[in-house]
């Protein structure tokens, strides 16, 4: 297979962490007979600097020309130069203008447990076993993409949530069909007893329950799962929930996981193409440091193999190899529980990419 990739670094871990991933699918590539060009573009902060906005039309291009993009993270620290609330720009403004750009209207989160990990989670062990949730988001509407108003000198400000029947309908069919595929069960995340697009979400996964009825549906409400989740997160299968909802429960799933750095994203449209990125930030904290955790980037690669270039084995292959340098012992400064020695970023994916070709 030929394929395209665009690299989108952007900023703090992003450039190392989205290198060290460029790298080990160039060793798919290579292990397994494929050719895949790497383009890289600017985003975020970085973009800002540059050239004054943080989605370049030179970016938008260098994305339609590639079969699939692969982001690292955007933003800075608080106080930064970029972290100030009222300018025109931000870096995660371009984030969102990308997703609605492309119509990437379905964020697909898998959070899994690596058992040799499970005493970094601050949960019980015995909370944690079996746990492996898919987190469906809808990603291109409710209030962060509705109307934005203040008044006055700022004393008064509103976002607006709002949804469509068709706009919900597609990122639940999203979900529905991936429950075929896992243990046939969704749960429909919303506020239906306060708010009207809620009530709207409701009466729209009813509306579908016809046309799965070999899945299980139920709902539930927003803060009783972000209670539910952690006291008990192996009940739960496919997990599907608007955009700001989402978005806050699938951080807080990171704690069953252990550790943010450790989960990958897909931001998907209606056909192959996809960004994919993992769930954190810029950390610009650790920025250069050579310490950042790179496997949700590099799982993030592994989801780009299977959902973009359709090369199910490769995907399989690159997250085995991450599963075998855990087991081994291999532990990034985020991962390690009290006696354990930790690695660099570079060591722990030269040690993921050995595991590949052997």
């Amino acid at each position: 297979m030929q394929a395209t990739i665009t690299l989108l670094p952007g900023d703090g871990i992003g450039p190392e962490v989205v290198y060290l991933t460029r790298d080990l699918l160039a060793a798919v590539a290579r292990k397994f007979g494929h050719t895949f060009t790497f383009s890289e573009a600017l985003i975020g902060g970085c973009a800002l600097d540059a050239v004054g906005n943080s989605l370049p039309a030179e970016t938008i291009q260098a994305c339609e020309a590639a079969d699939a993009v692969l982001l690292g993270a955007v933003g800075g620290a608080a106080g930064s130069r970029w972290s100030d609330p009222n300018a025109p720009d931000r870096p995660e403004r371009g984030l969102l203008a990308l997703r609605s750009h492309f119509k990437l209207f379905a964020n697909l989160r898998p959070v899994t447990v690596f058992p040799a990990l499970a005493s970094g989670s601050p949960l019980r062990p015995e909370l944690l076993e079996g746990v492996d949730i898919l987190f469906v988001r809808e990603l291109t509407g409710g209030a962060y993409f509705g109307e934005k108003r203040e008044q006055g000198n700022g004393d008064v400000a509103w976002d607006t949530m709002i949804y469509t029947v068709a706009e919900v309908r597609r990122v639940l069919e999203v979900a529905l069909k991936a429950a075929r595929g896992r243990r046939k069960h969704v749960t429909s995340i919303d506020k239906a007893n306060v708010l009207a697009s809620s009530r709207l979400w409701r009466r729209t996964v009813e509306s579908l329950r016809a046309d799965y009825p070999d899945v299980t549906i139920e709902h539930a409400l927003v803060d009783s799962f972000a209670m539910q989740l952690i006291r008990t997160p192996n009940r739960y299968d496919v997990v599907v929930a608007e955009n700001m909802f989402g978005d806050i429960l699938t951080d807080e799933s990171a704690v069953l996981a252990g550790s943010l750095g450790l989960l990958p994203s897909a931001s998907l449209g209606s056909g192959t193409f996809g960004v994919y990125e993992p769930i954190h930030g810029a950390a610009p904290d650790i920025a250069g440091k050579g310490i950042a955790n790179p496997t949700g980037t590099i799982l993030s690669g592994a989801m780009l193999l299977r959902h973009s270039l359709g090369l199910e084995a490769e995907a399989v292959a690159v997250e085995k190899a991450v599963k075998q340098a855990i087991n081994d012992g291999l532990r990034t400064g985020d991962m390690v529980a009290r006696g354990e020695q930790s690695v660099g970023s570079a060591a722990f994916a030269e040690a993921v990419r050995v595991r590949l070709e052997s």
